[in-house]
């Protein structure tokens, strides 16, 4: 079975949606290397099932583009997308490596109802060369930014092997009883063999930044969401209210003032909600957010951390176990079921997020390892049944709504 890191379940990405915006724009961005070595003259985009039904509200046709162009939204400036979509229609042109592509944003790109076989978000990407053959290649983006191709068995592939080869919760919990580690250590132990510890030290720390900086965004931005539907950003007003209308010049003294707000349930209630409202605005504001595990359901995994962050008995040491914990929890589901709302509804996305976020906190909160499984599976039970029906297409209504419940 497919070896999968916890970094490929939290990847810094842009909104609105895992598998119908970051999936396409990764594609691009792929099917542009592949064109480097080649000579393009003209480009032409097919978007398919789930893709074509809903990727203009879900700026698929952006995401492609951009990805095309050779930019990482890992580190594209978010507030320039517009503006190189603006230069790109204007222009009729791509600049893919050293070729100029002809390229019509208004004609190039096909909305196709049928579905392809292999999932329901398909897209193939076909490119007229100098010399008069076509190139093609087609690509399923099957949530969370993950990326199916066909063919895949022409892909090299890096077999990695590791000490503590995990397919079920079983399994996990066979390894915490025979060495006696928590869950953590477990995935730590197993992400070494795809990283080294630096590495892992750093990627964990640019996750939580990343949803820490969002979270801030989120609760200093107003205005209204963009895609027609008009829908109003709630956070900064509940921010401001919870705050007294004090500002903070950073992270880190805004998340102090947040502490001494008291611990009464109501007031941390509503800060969770703030917390979670905030990322899910900036994600249908075609922000940086990280996927956990997709984009749709985003907000879940920072506010829990948040959480314990600011209203719990916090240590240096939980944001690491925790993201461990909640990574492969999330890794579980990619590998036994399904995180694409398309295929298996919210419960696919919310459900598997609310699942990682309660096992994550069981953990730092002290909980053995069948502790923090149950809690996992107690979350996933209470969202069994939960279908995706946003309004207008958009991760907007009722979707960050559901991020917060």
């Amino acid at each position: 079975m497919e070896r999968l890191s916890v970094f490929d379940i939290f990847k810094v990405g842009v909104g609105p949606s895992s598998s119908h915006t970051l999936g396409p724009w990764k594609a691009g961005g792929l099917f542009a290397i592949q064109l480097m070595a080649r000579e393009p003259v003209t480009l032409q985009v097919h978007l398919y099932g789930s893709l074509s039904k809903t990727g203009k509200g879900h700026g698929t046709d952006l995401a492609v583009v951009m990805g095309l162009l050779g930019l990482l939204p890992e580190s594209v400036d978010t507030s320039q997308l517009f503006a190189e979509l603006d230069r790109v229609k204007s222009t009729h042109e791509l600049a893919i490596g050293p070729h100029r592509v002809y390229f019509d944003f208004a004609k190039d790109i096909f909305f196709h109802e049928e579905f392809l076989p292999a999932h329901p978000n398909g897209l193939r990407f076909t490119a007229q060369l100098a010399d008069g053959t076509a190139y093609s290649q087609t690509y399923y983006s099957v949530g969370g930014g993950f990326l199916q191709r066909d063919h895949a068995a022409d892909d090299p592939r890096v077999e990695v092997v590791l000490p503590y080869p995990i397919d079920t919760g079983a399994e996990l919990l066979a390894y915490a009883d025979d060495t006696g580690m928590d869950i953590a250590s477990i995935v730590y132990e197993n992400e070494l063999s795809f990283h080294p510890s630096t590495a892992i030290q750093t990627g964990m720390e640019t996750i939580y930044r990343t949803m820490i900086e969002c979270v801030y965004r989120g609760c200093h931005t107003s205005g209204t969401l963009p895609g027609g539907l008009k829908v109003r950003r709630r956070a900064q007003a509940l921010h401001d209210e919870l705050l007294d209308h004090r500002d903070y010049a950073d992270c880190d003294a805004w998340l102090a003032a947040i502490r001494r707000t008291g611990r009464d349930f109501l007031n941390i209630n509503k800060w969770v909600s703030c917390f979670a409202l905030a990322v899910n605005e900036e994600n249908a504001a075609f922000g940086r957010v990280v996927t956990s595990p997709t984009n749709g359901a985003a907000g879940v995994i920072p506010a829990v951390l948040l959480y314990h962050q600011c209203f719990g008995n916090y240590a240096e040491t939980d944001r690491r176990d925790f993201l461990l914990t909640a990574g492969e929890i999330g890794c579980l589901f990619k590998k036994g079921a399904t995180i694409s709302a398309a295929v298996g509804g919210c419960q696919a996305e919310i459900g598997v997020s609310s699942a990682m976020a309660a096992g994550g906190l069981t953990a730092i909160l002290g909980g053995s390892p069948r502790q923090v499984l149950v809690a996992a599976e107690i979350a996933m039970e209470h969202h069994l049944g939960l279908t995706c029906d946003p309004i207008g297409g958009l991760v907007q209504v009722p979707c960050i709504e559901r991020n917060a419940m």
